[in-house]
């Protein structure tokens, strides 16, 4: 873990990764197919992978596997939303982490959405209420 990591706690850096893995689930929701959601979550993982090293040490949390919001749909986003303005407030202890981690989830959701030839306008919906919950 590096000194900038540190500043986060464990139950913080959970709730970035959660957040982050719960955006791409939106999207890909956004548009269904089982195909499509395979292709998209690849996307989506991908991306998270070409973070910064310090986006990436983040979205590592305190291990395990990421907690996906449940129950309708409704719930579901609206868990995501919270967590992601949750987000930006813990990030807010350092604007340049707020900023790769604006940018990482926005690139991450806008290649789950490109991940099934091309865009839906219910894809597009999704990524700009997940722009607005980003503070973008």
């Amino acid at each position: 873990m590096t000194d900038k990591t540190m500043r986060y706690t464990d139950q913080e850096r959970d709730t970035l990764r959660n957040s982050a893995m719960g955006a791409m689930m939106l999207v890909s929701k956004s548009d269904p197919g089982i195909m499509g959601t395979i292709k998209e979550m690849i996307a989506g993982s991908k991306a998270l992978r070409g973070a910064s090293p310090e986006m990436q040490e983040i979205f590592k949390g305190s291990g395990g596997m990421p907690k996906m919001p449940k129950g309708s749909q409704g719930d579901m986003e609206s868990g995501v939303m919270s967590g992601l303005q949750q987000s930006m407030q813990i990030l807010s202890k350092s604007p340049q982490d707020q900023q790769n981690f604006r940018n990482t989830i926005m690139s991450a959701c806008d290649q789950v959405a490109k991940a099934q030839g091309g865009v839906s306008d219910n894809e597009t919906q999704m990524i700009n209420k997940i722009r607005s919950a980003l503070g973008g």
